[in-house]
């Protein structure tokens, strides 16, 4: 299956890659926590790789502190939430899962964690990136932006621009034989002003599935499928992710 953007983003769709410049109908998702990016753009992933796009979650964190249960440990939950985000990925359509393995809740920006994010863009070569919104440490005055979502956002757009970019950035990622690579098109989820939205009422139940695969986060919960519905379900009945989006230059 195969569907232009415009149908997948209504009437002011994204660029399309141009396959004369080598451009590359693929996705990356970069997220903070396992989990994360089902929230922030699991409907969206769900639509493009329905539409024949490659999506790739990256994750930076290993989860390894999202737990109150006292049967966890911190390695059991990690591998746990490895699980259970790889199974999500595949009820989304998600090709691939990449963790980088950073602390959970110990995030901090640095030389190092900018390279690795700028590696995994050398590597996979996406047109599009989606990540957290960096800037916000309040979202519409009802959640506080975790600060390895704000680190992780901001990592991933200052690899998207300038570092993946530019050869004289990460020269031995270059001199191991990764191409410099210029991201197209960058959305951000957890904006407090959106400028894009995505209806994926028709994939919203698959959104949902999705979610659900995160047991040791939502199992026995019973009132979190009805706070999800609620978080993306507009008055007319329709369920929205909505992004921040920058267009970059060719």
């Amino acid at each position: 299956m195969s569907a232009s953007l415009e149908d997948l983003f209504g009437g002011q769709p994204p660029a399309e890659p141009d396959p004369n410049e080598g451009e590359l109908r693929r996705a990356l998702v970069v997220a903070a926590h396992p989990d994360d990016a089902d929230f922030g753009a699991g409907g969206t992933a769900a639509l493009l790789a329905g539409a024949g796009w490659e999506v790739r979650y990256l994750v930076v964190t290993d989860g390894s502190k999202g737990s109150d249960d006292p049967a966890f440990t911190p390695e059991t939950l990690v591998a746990t939430r490895e699980v259970e985000q790889r199974e999500a990925a595949r009820i989304l359509g998600v090709g691939s899962v990449v963790f980088l393995g950073y602390t959970d809740g110990e995030l901090v920006y640095s030389r190092e964690l900018l390279g690795a994010v700028t590696r995994e863009i050398r590597a996979f070569q996406p047109f599009a990136v989606y990540t957290h919104d960096p800037e916000p440490v309040i979202i519409n005055n009802s959640f506080v932006n975790h600060n390895d979502h704000r680190i992780s956002g901001l990592a991933a757009v200052d690899a998207v621009y300038p570092t993946a970019r530019d050869r004289l950035n990460f020269p031995e990622q270059i001199e191991g034989g990764l191409p410099t690579h210029k991201v197209r098109e960058l959305f951000l989820w957890g904006a407090n002003e959106p400028t894009l939205d995505v209806d994926i009422s028709g994939v919203f139940e698959t959104k949902l599935e999705g979610l659900l695969a995160h047991v040791s986060q939502f199992g026995g919960r019973e009132d979190f499928l009805e706070l999800v519905r609620e978080r993306w379900r507009e008055e007319d009945g329709r369920y929205l992710e909505r992004f921040r989006r920058v267009g970059l230059f060719r």
